[in-house]
């Protein structure tokens, strides 16, 4: 059985207080087995210290974004090698709101999740679609774009540190949620490609989350699917119902 692994992307919320009383309240008190479920959080860029020097319990800490570039003359930008610096193993690329709103190409997201694999990283790798594209009846094309493109800069063996987290766009913070069913299609068809494109291994392996406005009213079905190995969390992962989220997946690894 793959090891599920549940992540909570913060996007650009909480203040300086939040990012130490959360921990200590929320994620320090989580109830999981490590060796069976992977836990990380991504704060905002700033809160990373605070986050790290409160956070206990076998909880990882996950920056959102990285930059195409190294050091140098790059204002605003936040290297791989500093992030590392950080003693931080795990980003996210790629997510639909990065993609949307600041013009994130499919080809970007492909060297961010190259450069992070080769300093030794943990990849969350966000793709899906939108709305009009679910509609449209494409959205296995649109997957497999997304996944071309990190394809054609990853090779084999770099699929071992590659999360694949499935986000239909049109369910991220819209209250919608695709059912169990839905998701599950989707997984399935993500799966497929891996192993006709990548290898049987990364077929059997590679952990694929599902992201869609999950909760803890939810999660439970959700995790039942066999190609479901976890969650990409927004809103619900700055709330205590996380816990619920974490624990759904930690007792259906029993």
């Amino acid at each position: 059985m793959r090891k599920y692994l549940v992540g909570g992307n913060w996007k650009c919320n909480g203040n300086l207080a939040f990012a130490k009383n959360f921990p200590a309240e929320v994620l320090n008190n989580l109830k999981f087995n490590p060796s069976k479920v992977d836990v990380v959080v991504a704060p905002a860029a700033l809160h990373i210290p605070a986050v790290q020097s409160a956070t206990q319990n076998n909880v990882n800490v996950a920056t959102q974004n990285l930059s195409l570039t190294g050091d140098g003359a790059y204002t605003g930008e936040h290297s791989i090698g500093m992030i590392k610096d950080m003693g931080i193993k795990w980003t996210l690329t790629g997510h639909s709101e990065r993609r949307t709103l600041y013009g994130e190409t499919d080809e970007d997201v492909a060297k961010k999740t190259k450069i992070a694999v080769d300093a030794g990283f943990t990849v969350l790798a966000c793709i899906g679609e939108l709305k009009e594209e679910r509609e449209g009846g494409i959205t296995k094309q649109v997957n497999e774009r997304q996944l071309n493109a990190i394809k054609a800069e990853c090779g084999e063996g770099d699929w071992e540190n590659i999360v694949i987290a499935y986000e239909p766009v049109w369910a991220i913070g819209t209250g919608l949620t695709a059912t169990p069913e839905i998701a599950q299609e989707t997984h399935a068809e993500i799966r497929e490609w891996l192993g006709k494109n990548v290898s049987k291994k990364a077929q059997d392996s590679v952990r694929i989350l599902y992201g869609g406005s999950v909760s803890d009213a939810n999660a439970a079905d959700l995790i039942k699917k066999e190609d479901i190995d976890g969650f990409l969390v927004g809103g619900a992962s700055l709330k205590p119902a996380f816990h619920t989220i974490v624990e759904a997946c930690d007792e259906a690894q029993k």
